[in-house]
């Protein structure tokens, strides 16, 4: 009841003509940011931090958060009619959002993306507003060993419950692994893998490297087919917009799962890119309609779209109860509050009221606004894909190629494109999965960090892997998930056996 008193008050802070301006301004932008690739949202907010300098610290974090609503949604728009995705998260939703797109259906993939990605937002507010206390209470037991639990369960999930061949999905990973080792080891200080390659110190960018994979590899692969086949003359009508939100409540078991992957993966280190991976895998998983992933099924944009916008709302929780933020952008508008001269921690909540419950409160209104303005932009999108595949292939390549080079304007970024560009094509001639090895590449450095940092706690014991209930539950779950596919293959083998015997 107090939150709820604290929650009215927040939105007679928020209500006010400026900021429900703010809050349209800083959407317009985020889509803008969102589409783009190569900016996304955490370099979307640092540019815009400095302009928050001189305004209330309430009117600057609801432009920021704002702004941070627009690109989770606009980082949908390229992943699903371009297959380029506009933000980390954003890759899962290629998978089948494309191909729906490709089919004639980018009002229906577009609507579908935009409506469940709401759904998993407003969960995630609403979290916030329920159980930030509980949040901040569980999150304080998460160490090393936690976190390296969360990143192994994330990408056993995809051995387990990827639905391809398990050791095409090791392989996949293994590379993705070496990918993320390339540069600045942040354990020792020793660089490694750069073979002598100065521009590689840095690592390798994981935007240049989903623009390779993703935006060279299609365009590779296109040149080999009919291009012809690629021009989609897609009509555009409301009422294809409106039935798919109408068909949403079908799938609502997915919905409720993936909002779950979603706001767990948002208060823990996991993060939203890795709840999309895993909500889609999960989806793949126990779906009906598993055959039917990659061609464009709907379960295939709701489950990553849900989870990663639940994820990415709750990525705001642990930043504004613990200090700790959840995401990359999080992290940024942690720098932002420290700017402002708020303190991030239990005592916000006591301390600066207006601040954080007329945050909550434009979150609710800045995730409507952000849903309104992304829906009157559907036919706008859709119709892109009208134009004829040989026009708009040489436009996707310059934003690649563009995008690359202004990561951090540099050529050998670009050369890395066209490398990762040529491993996508080489990966889908085969019938590998990408979606590990881009999974790994994110987060595989941080696994690596989270593990090191256990082994030097324990003194090198794996034991600490088991020292606690939940970070034991963890472990023993992404090992059950990992022995998933052996299990399967042998009661095969047995049903198998068994028929020949009969």
């Amino acid at each position: 009841m107090e939150n709820l008193d604290s929650l009215i008050h927040g939105f007679g802070i928020a209500l006010t003509g400026y900021h429900i301006t703010l809050m349209v301004v800083g959407v317009l932008l985020g889509l803008v940011v969102g589409v783009l690739p190569g900016l996304g949202a955490p370099n979307g907010v640092s540019l815009l931090l400095p302009l928050t300098f001189g305004m209330q610290p309430v009117s600057a974090i609801i432009l920021l958060s704002s702004m941070y609503w627009g690109a989770l949604f606009g980082g949908s728009v390229t992943s699903i009619l371009f297959n380029i995705p506009g933000e980390p998260s954003s890759v899962a939703t290629t998978f089948d959002g494309y191909p729906m797109a490709r089919d004639g259906r980018a009002s229906t993939a577009l609507a579908t993306a935009f409506g469940s990605a709401a759904i998993g937002a407003l969960v995630g507010v609403v979290l916030i507003t329920c159980v930030a206390s509980w949040v901040a209470q569980a999150a304080l037991a998460f160490g090393p060993a936690e976190y390296f639990a969360v990143y192994f369960l994330a990408f056993a999930s995809f051995v387990g419950m990827g639905g391809g061949a398990p050791m095409k999905t090791v392989v996949s990973l293994a590379i993705g692994f070496a990918i993320a080792a390339i540069g600045i080891d942040t354990v020792s200080g020793a660089v490694r893998l750069n073979f002598g390659v100065d521009e590689l110190v840095k690592g390798v960018s994981f935007v240049v490297a989903v623009m390779g994979l993703f935006g060279i590899g299609e365009l590779l692969l296109a040149v080999e087919e009919d291009v012809r086949a690629r021009s989609v003359a897609s009509r555009v009508h409301w009422g294809e917009v409106f039935r798919a939100l109408a068909r949403l409540p079908r799938h609502w078991v997915a919905l409720v799962r993936s909002v779950a992957v979603g706001c767990w993966m948002g208060i823990t280190p996991g993060g939203p890119t890795a709840a999309s991976f895993m909500s889609y895998g999960l989806a793949k998983r126990f779906s009906p309609r598993r055959a039917y992933f990659g061609q464009g099924e709907p379960e295939g944009i709701i489950a990553p779209e849900a989870a990663d916008h639940a994820a990415g709302t709750s990525a705001l929780l642990p930043m504004l109860s613990l200090g700790i933020p959840g995401s990359a952008t999080a992290a940024v508008m942690l720098g932002g509050l420290m700017i402002w001269g708020l303190n991030p921690g239990p005592m916000l909540f006591i301390e600066q009221t207006d601040f954080v419950w007329g945050l909550i409160a434009s979150m609710y209104l800045g995730n409507i606004v952000a849903v309104v303005l992304v829906i009157l932009t559907v036919p706008i999108f859709a119709a892109l894909m009208r134009v004829p595949f040989f026009i708009i292939a040489p436009l996707i390549f310059i934003v690649c190629v563009v995008g690359a080079y202004s990561v951090s304007n540099s050529q050998m970024d670009v050369v890395l494109m066209m490398g990762f560009g040529l491993l996508g094509y080489l990966f889908k001639k085969l019938d590998y999965p990408i979606a590990p090895l881009v999974l790994a590449i994110v987060i595989g450095d941080k696994a690596e960090d989270a593990f090191r940092q256990s082994m030097l706690l324990s003194n090198g014991s794996l034991r600490i892997f088991v020292a606690n209930p939940l970070v034991t539950t963890l472990v023993l779950i992404g090992f059950t998930l990992l022995m998933l596919p052996l299990v399967q293959r042998l009661a095969g083998w047995r049903t198998r056996r068994a028929a020949i015997i009969d």
